[in-house]
């Protein structure tokens, strides 16, 4: 099981828009410097939407070789077509990942009966642990408690990632899914308080930029912690928003680059780089949260 602060890691990029895996490996290396928990690779938050399915492979691989069993690596496997979700979680599968993280379909917006059909074929691909992926603001569609109760009985499917901010879900997930079954917070504003209230983990945006600051507060949290949960999120709270003034992971990988956690500061198209108008706005919260820029 996998507990605690987890990033959704970056996917850096050289200025021709290929990988820059020498940016990677030194991701992964300051992620086990700053205590990290797991790193996902390609998941959203890495452009998986734009990454085609041999680089997105081959991205996951490398992460898990630079990783080389000392933090784990959780692989990216949603798509909007069960068959694709399918062939990339058999390639996964082949790499070393510890578990793999699943985006509810997006854009076809299926029924509760879809997305069971969807979770229950990609589980059964594989044996590696799965977590499901519920971001209806991305995705257009909302995986209810309900429904993910009913995935519970797939023996590999181990935890929900639930990005909605609702932490009344937080209650309503353990009750209907049991104490074993791992929830993880998607929404860094809301993360603290998802944790006190029973949660495991957090897969953060926030936490490619301040990871040490982020794993404290988890870990205090975590412990029951109040006091010491607040003094950690105190500085880095005003990235939780700010971090989506565009669409992520614009402003993430704009703020790793100047704090040359990455070469280039390089997007898939059709996102671009961050606007000037939140050059100033990013900067003061990064400032607050005692981060160095170049």
């Amino acid at each position: 099981m996998i507990y605690g602060s987890i990033v959704a890691l970056i996917t850096p990029m050289n200025s021709d828009g290929t990988v820059d895996y020498k940016s990677l490996e030194s991701l992964v290396e300051y992620h086990i410097a700053q205590g990290t928990d797991a790193i996902v690779a390609v998941g959203t938050t890495g452009e998986s939407a734009t990454l085609p399915p041999k680089e997105h492979i081959a991205v996951v691989e490398h992460t898990v070789k630079f990783a080389a069993g000392r933090i784990p690596v959780i692989g990216g496997n949603g798509a909007n077509a069960t068959a694709e979700a399918i062939e990339l979680t058999k390639a996964l599968s082949k790499t070393g990942v510890a578990a793999m993280l699943g985006v509810t379909p997006y854009y076809n917006k299926p029924t509760p009966k879809g997305l069971i059909a969807h979770y229950t074929a990609v589980a059964q691909s594989t044996d590696i642990a799965q977590i499901l992926y519920n971001v209806p603001g991305r995705t257009a569609v909302d995986m209810l408690p309900e429904t993910v109760a009913q995935l519970v009985g797939v023996g590999n499917i181990i935890g929900v990632k639930e990005a909605t901010g609702d932490l009344s879900r937080v209650k309503e997930l353990r009750r209907l899914c049991g104490d074993d079954f791992m929830l993880y917070s998607g929404d860094d504003a809301t993360a603290r308080e998802f944790l006190t209230l029973g949660g495991n983990g957090v897969i953060s945006v926030a936490n490619n930029i301040v990871p040490a600051q982020f794993k404290a507060m988890c870990a205090a949290a975590l412990a029951g912690n109040l006091p010491a949960a607040l003094e950690a999120e105190e500085s880095i709270k005003d990235l939780f928003s700010v971090l989506f003034c565009e669409a992520n992971p614009i402003p993430v990988k704009w703020a790793a680059h100047r704090m040359g956690l990455i070469s280039q500061n390089e997007i898939r198209l059709p996102l671009t780089e961050l606007s000037s108008q939140f050059h100033g706005l990013l900067l003061e919260a990064m400032k607050n949260a005692r981060i160095e820029v170049q």
